[in-house]
């Protein structure tokens, strides 16, 4: 028997068919390589992820390693930096003793050399207040002329006493004290009952002090114990002998 041709609408409904069959497949293809294509891509990402994480890993941790190194660097200076400190503050502590040391001796050696010219200058003016004081205690005014000489020589006599004092110059008082050969100077023995063996009885030239130093010694007799009279020391020997 021989076959039956296809007729033209059985050949167009296969091919149609047969197109949808490979298009369905072209697009199960198509649907598999980007699947595939994705999967691939997400795999990438997470490699690439890692290697990025792995990446900043590596790099805070060489950031860490140079802070650590910078903050060492930094801990050194700062030591160096306070020792450098604290021999400056030593340096300067030392510097500012001895210019205060230096101050002070400077000032103490000014202070003696004004005492010791103060000294010097009222030592000679000490004459000239001695000749005054005998002036003005010997002069018996007999008129009313030598009254007002007296009276002058008065005036200038307390003139120069105050002014010895304004300068902190003392007179001496002597008379009736125990003597101090740091302060007096023994030119007369009086022998007396009157007073103590070794006691002032009289200036004769008055001393004077200016501060704690001498600017003169008192010129002053002493009293002495007095002899034993010589009919007292018979009638004692003849008392022993009886």
């Amino acid at each position: 028997m021989v076959g039956e041709i296809p007729s033209a609408e059985t050949t167009n409904k296969e091919i149609h068919e047969n197109m949808q069959a490979v298009e369905q497949n072209a697009e199960l293809d198509s649907s598999q390589k980007l699947e595939n294509v994705e999967e691939k891509s997400e795999d990438n990402a997470s490699v690439n992820t890692e290697n990025t994480e792995q990446q900043n890993l590596e790099q805070i941790s060489q950031n860490i390693v140079l802070l650590k190194e910078a903050n060492e660097s930094l801990q050194t200076q700062v030591e160096t930096t306070k020792v450098q400190l604290e021999e400056k503050d030593t340096q300067y502590k030392r510097l500012a003793a001895d210019f205060e040391n230096f101050r002070k001796r400077t000032q103490k050696e000014k202070e003696e050399i004004d005492v010791q010219v103060k000294c010097s200058t009222i030592i000679e003016l000490l004459p000239v207040i001695d000749n005054f004081d005998r002036a003005r205690s010997q002069i018996k005014p007999a008129n009313d002329g030598e009254m007002n000489i007296h009276k002058s020589y008065q005036t200038v006599y307390k003139q120069m006493v105050e002014t010895l004092k304004r300068l902190g110059v003392s007179p001496m008082r002597p008379e009736g004290q125990e003597f101090d050969p740091n302060l007096h100077e023994a030119v007369m023995r009086e022998a007396t009952t009157e007073y103590p063996e070794g006691t002032v009885t009289e200036e004769l030239v008055r001393g004077y002090t200016l501060g704690d130093r001498i600017l003169r010694h008192a010129m002053v007799k002493v009293a002495t114990a007095p002899e034993p009279e010589e009919s007292t020391t018979e009638e004692a020997q003849t008392d022993a002998e009886g």
